[in-house]
């Protein structure tokens, strides 16, 4: 495993990181709790050290599986990246999303930041987690209703108390990492990007690499599109948020399985699967210091940590971003 320090905080963490979305359920169909334990486990023999969870996810449910897991885990030898920010038990804020639990239940979701909504959240999360600090702690998504100077307040707060080590945020454009800024030292960005979503590239990338702030990428492997287990016309159970996604219509799953038929024989060299190789290929990108992945039992999980059992030459890299230029015209 490779190990990367997020800006100048002392938290070191895999650039493999282990995202419990999935594990929490919500959005994903559920979830089996005892295999997503094992799946934390199974990840953090192979070196995986880093795990990524936030209270959204199954409505608390996904932090209580993380606590469950670290129950047996060295706590000082595991970073707890949790988020904030996202209340569906308080309608104050923007609104978000209307949406199910895991139990079928109408929900309704708002992106709030307020003051004491973040110590509240914080407390909540750090009983559901059984930890007394929080490794990395970070604004799930912008809330335009609260001043950023605020949001950021409150966090630095929680660091002076000792509950959390580091800032950082997620979903956040480059104005507001420069507003945020001016309260707070942060040392992350958390933000999708995939093969076939690389829109930070454009200005995201630039000043976090400027700035020695760590991006973390969400979904590197597009919701499992970039496994190439995907096929055409696939359905997906109730609550998958795949459904009616625009990288999911027919069209857009055969273009990218013809782009992934091209560099199977590549990962077929390495010894690798698609996902591994894809992986490696998004940690081999300027200014991407981690992988978020997914996994909902514990073969999944030691698939994607053996990710880090390979290296790409300049030249296979090379070979991959030219399949991958011929692809972006049609996506």
């Amino acid at each position: 495993m490779e190990f990367q320090e997020l800006g100048t905080s002392g938290v070191r963490v895999s650039r493999i990181t282990f995202g419990s979305w999935a594990a929490g359920g919500w959005l994903w169909g559920g979830t089996e709790q005892n295999d997503a334990v094992g799946a934390i486990h199974a990840s953090y023999d192979l070196g995986v050290t880093s795990i990524d969870t936030a209270p959204v996810y199954g409505m608390g449910l996904s932090e209580q599986i993380v606590g469950e897991a670290l129950k047996t885990l060295p706590r000082d030898k595991v970073q707890i990246l949790t988020k904030f920010g996202l209340r569906w038990d308080l309608a104050q804020g923007e609104f978000a999303m209307k949406t199910k639990d895991n139990n079928g239940h109408g929900l309704h979701v708002y992106k709030y930041a307020g003051r004491d909504g973040i110590i509240k959240e914080c407390e909540d999360s750090l009983r559901r987690l059984g930890t007394d600090y929080i490794d990395l702690y970070q604004q799930h998504w912008p809330d335009t209703t609260t001043p950023i100077d605020e949001t950021m307040e409150a966090v630095a707060r929680l660091i002076e108390q000792g509950k959390v080590r580091a800032a950082g945020v997620s979903n956040y454009s480059v104005a507001q990492l420069q507003e945020a800024e001016k309260t707070l030292h942060l040392v992350s960005n958390q933000v999708p990007y995939s093969m076939v979503r690389r829109d930070i590239e454009a200005d995201v990338v630039p000043y976090c690499l400027e700035n020695n702030k760590a991006i973390l990428v969400y979904s590197p492997l597009q919701l499992g599109l970039l496994t190439g287990k995907i096929k055409p016309g696939q359905e997906f159970g109730e609550g998958d948020l795949r459904n009616g996604h625009r990288l999911f219509t027919p069209e857009a799953v055969t273009r990218t399985n013809a782009l992934l038929n091209k560099i199977r024989p590549l990962a077929e060299t390495k010894n690798a699967t698609l996902g591994q190789l894809v992986l490696r290929w998004t940690l081999a990108q300027p200014g991407i210091a981690v992988a978020l992945v997914g996994a909902r039992n514990p073969e999944q999980a030691v698939q994607n940590a053996r990710a880090m059992n390979f290296q790409l030459t300049f030249e296979e890299i090379d070979f991959i971003n030219k399949q991958l230029a011929a692809l972006q015209p049609a996506a």
